[in-house]
């Protein structure tokens, strides 16, 4: 089975003893279905001072990380463009490849939860905020003619229906427990099915993407793939009120949903099976 990391390497709100701020390697697996339990998923930290900011210090992290898990990573994630050259040779000098990619919910999560539980307990802990990587959206690209949906429908789901999950027969997946954003069993997870006479290539093609989070662009109405650290493809063109309505409606209940979401993608309504399903949530990263 794939193990999948995720990497942030980052300043944080703690003082050293010259009052520079401290950097943080966090290190997280990602859970990769519905099934994972996050408390039993591999975690990693350690601190740097503000001399240590260099790819040879982040390799040597990596490589305690590495020693220490239970079983070695078959690729690494991490989501700040800025750091991506002294990220992406650290790793490749530890053997794994690494990928720019917003598809990071475990890490964020922790990120938070470290934010708001265990920095202001440090000493020297200095209060503020932390730098944000959001960037402009970048304009969408259209997809190659080959893979273009024939059709496409929104359509939702109880949070207790993903639990059969794993009995779904599915081609290309990944997901997460849904637990690990507080979503109660009956909140409704909006999603959107693309129906395909070519499914299996067009999911086949969404796999190898990073896929991050659907969302709607209003200028012209489209709705829109992200993908990796900055990469934007349309999925659909909503030129009616109709449309635009349906797609408002989806960002509606994806916001109630803690921004969680799918896309799926099938042969045809009629088909029980997926060539495609993935979970995924619009992150705010920072």
């Amino acid at each position: 089975m794939t193990t999948i990391w995720e990497l942030d390497f980052y300043s944080r709100p703690v003082l050293d003893e010259n009052q520079k701020k401290l950097w943080e390697v966090l290190v997280c697996e990602s859970p990769l279905d519905v099934q994972s339990q996050p408390n039993d998923l591999f975690r990693y930290s350690t601190f740097f001072s503000s001399s240590e900011i260099n790819s040879v210090r982040l390799r040597v992290a990596l490589e305690e990380a590495l020693a220490q898990a239970p079983k070695r990573p078959d690729k690494i994630r991490f989501f700040r463009r800025q750091m991506t050259n002294m990220i992406t040779k650290a790793c490749e000098e530890a053997g794994v490849p690494a990928y720019p990619s917003r598809r990071a919910s475990a890490l964020n999560q922790w990120i938070i939860e470290r934010m708001q539980d265990y920095y202001p307990t440090l000493p020297n802990y200095q209060a503020g905020e932390n730098p944000s990587v959001t960037l402009p959206p970048p304009k969408p690209q259209p997809l190659p003619d080959a893979l273009v949906g024939e059709q496409w429908a929104f359509v939702s789901l109880e949070a207790a229906a993903f639990a059969e999950m794993s009995d779904w027969e599915i081609g290309f997946s990944e997901a997460f427990p849904l637990e690990m954003f507080g979503l109660q069993p009956d909140t409704p997870i909006p999603g959107m099915i693309i129906y395909s006479s070519r499914a299996l290539p067009l999911a086949a093609w969404m796999s190898g993407l990073e896929l991050a989070f659907l969302r709607f662009n209003p200028t012209p109405p489209q709705l829109v793939l992200e993908t990796g650290a900055s990469d934007s493809w349309i999925l659909a063109t909503l030129p009616t009120p109709d449309l635009q309505a349906e797609i408002k409606a989806f960002e509606a209940a994806k916001q109630q949903a803690n921004r969680v979401h799918f896309v799926a993608v099938q042969a045809n309504p009629e088909a029980e099976s997926f060539a495609g399903f993935w979970l995924m949530q619009e992150l705010n990263l920072a």
